[in-house]
């Protein structure tokens, strides 16, 4: 029996119709000659859930509501339950599959059970399948518990099931067992009575502090910073009252043009930038389209907030998931014209950053196969929930994976997109995962609010085609690069 944290506890208090709290990941695999089948699914979850005990465990309440819920092990226990099985009508192309992953992003999780599902889709075209993960925020916190999804991987075809776990269940506490514990920690740690009522409040604020310190100027507090930050106000179509139902568009996106870009950027300045630093430019370039489309750039817009939880090692050629993970609330210039400049902008604003800051630490991401998607992304929605939605209008996480092959019981992994969950108010969450020479994003947004969500997809398709123009064409003009003094920052 283990309690909640604070924080954890706070996402199954926030959580209702319109906000569930569901992170997950939509991968799309080839099946060998073997075949890969439902039954398959089942026998290899069931020999890695020891990897991932929390996965057998439910939430518990205490009586009364005297102290904050508990994690025990689920006695009746049926992984057949979590493992499911869909399948789409033909043709199985992207639209349909996006469809059905926000219909089931869109279900909150059966508290009565252990916090997750995992669907396995058929019918998709060229014969291939994917599997959608759906794990609750208080279950995978990204640092002390894993993913379901990360423990399927392996980095050879060659199929390595094991057997099942020996695994037995704890018995249940009893509702006198449950209370007595609660009264003895209590009277163990005085302190804890006062957590009873300012716990979850003290730990948001101090994530806050964490937040927007590591952005600001030494001399500014951290609260005076988020202050600031509220107080700046644009008429956002991202900032809204948000319904129950969920729109999931995905993007693929060749991670060697946007390499291509930065070198063709760095030619241009005769210095380098990283390839984050064209992500968010990229889809900076996105959503100004899509708000000249909408509203015809609304007076007064000239950026969005953006927050960027940015893992250290992404700012690197080849990085790697371990390592320390940061959060910045940084604007996003989507009234800048020219995209070189809006570059240049995202640029000067991520080489100020605080490299050595902390805000969750430097405890290393452990997985199987060096793939853990789902609990980096898991961070970023945390930070999300601790901040206060006048702060920033989109949460954007950028997660780099291995640039190799894995396989799920011998069926190869083609793509993998993250699904970040909105927080209230916000309307649209934005996450990224490199894979394999790939970039695969996911956009989750509001159904009744981004009716158009469609269009940002195909305008960031659109902004790599007008930043490499723009690139070429200055690359081209007379005296480039040295008479234009373009100020970016080596990464």
């Amino acid at each position: 029996m283990e309690r909640l944290s604070s924080l954890d506890a706070s996402f199954l208090y926030i959580e209702n119709a319109e906000t569930p709290m569901n992170i997950g990941s939509v991968s799309i695999f080839t099946a060998p000659d073997s075949g890969f089948d439902h039954e398959t699914l089942v026998k290899l979850i069931r020999a890695r859930l020891a990897f991932v005990p929390r996965y057998r465990q439910r939430v518990k309440d205490i009586p009364l509501g005297m102290f904050r819920p508990v994690w025990v092990d689920d006695t009746s226990f049926d992984v057949s339950y979590h493992v499911r099985r869909s399948a789409l009508p033909k043709p199985g192309g992207r639209e349909q599959l996006d469809e059905l992953v926000a219909r089931l992003m869109s279900r909150p999780l059966d508290r009565s059970r252990p916090l997750w599902e995992m669907y396995l889709i058929e019918g998709l075209s060229d014969g291939r399948f994917a599997i959608v993960t759906k794990s609750h925020e208080a279950l995978v916190d990204g640092l002390a518990a894993l993913d379901i999804s990360q423990v399927i991987f392996d980095s050879e075809s060659q199929v390595n099931v094991g057997p099942p776990s020996s695994w037995r269940p704890a018995a249940e506490p009893s509702g006198i067992e449950l209370v007595s514990a609660a009264v003895t920690e209590v009277f163990t740690h005085p302190t804890t009575a006062l957590e009873l009522a300012v716990s979850t409040a003290g730990e948001v604020m101090a994530g806050t502090q964490a937040v927007v310190g590591s952005a600001v100027n030494g001399a500014q507090s951290a609260m005076s910073d988020l202050i600031s930050l509220a107080r700046f106000r644009t008429r956002s179509p991202l900032k809204t009252k948000i319904g129950a139902q969920r729109r999931f568009v995905s993007v693929d996106v060749d991670l060697q043009e946007l390499r291509e870009i930065r070198r063709s950027a760095a030619a241009v300045s005769g210095q380098s930038i990283s390839v984050n630093d064209v992500i968010l430019t990229v889809l900076t370039g996105a959503l100004r389209s899509w708000l000249i489309r909408r509203d015809g750039m609304p007076s007064g817009q000239e950026r969005f907030n953006a927050l960027v939880p940015v893992s250290l090692d992404s700012r690197v050629e080849q990085p790697t998931l371990g390592g320390a993970v940061n959060a910045y609330v940084i604007e996003l210039p989507v009234a800048q014209f020219e995209p070189v400049e809006r570059l240049l902008s995202v640029v000067e604003q991520m080489s100020d950053l605080d490299p050595t800051g902390e805000f969750l630490g430097a405890r290393a991401i452990i997985d199987i196969a060096g793939f853990g998607p789902a609990s980096v992304h898991a961070l970023g929605a945390r930070m999300a929930s601790t901040l206060t939605r006048r702060a920033y209008d989109v949460t954007i996480t950028n997660v780099p994976g291995p640039q190799h092959a894995l396989y799920a019981a011998g069926s190869q992994m083609l793509a993998s997109y993250p699904c970040v969950p909105l927080v209230p108010g916000q309307a649209l969450s934005i996450g990224l995962s490199s894979y394999n020479g790939g970039l695969y994003i996911g956009l989750m947004a509001d159904r009744d609010a981004l009716e158009d969500l469609d269009v940002i997809a195909v305008n960031i398709r659109e902004s790599i085609v007008g930043l490499r123009a723009s690139l070429e064409q200055m690359r081209n003009s007379p005296g480039a690069p040295g008479e234009k003094h373009l100020r970016v920052v080596a990464s």
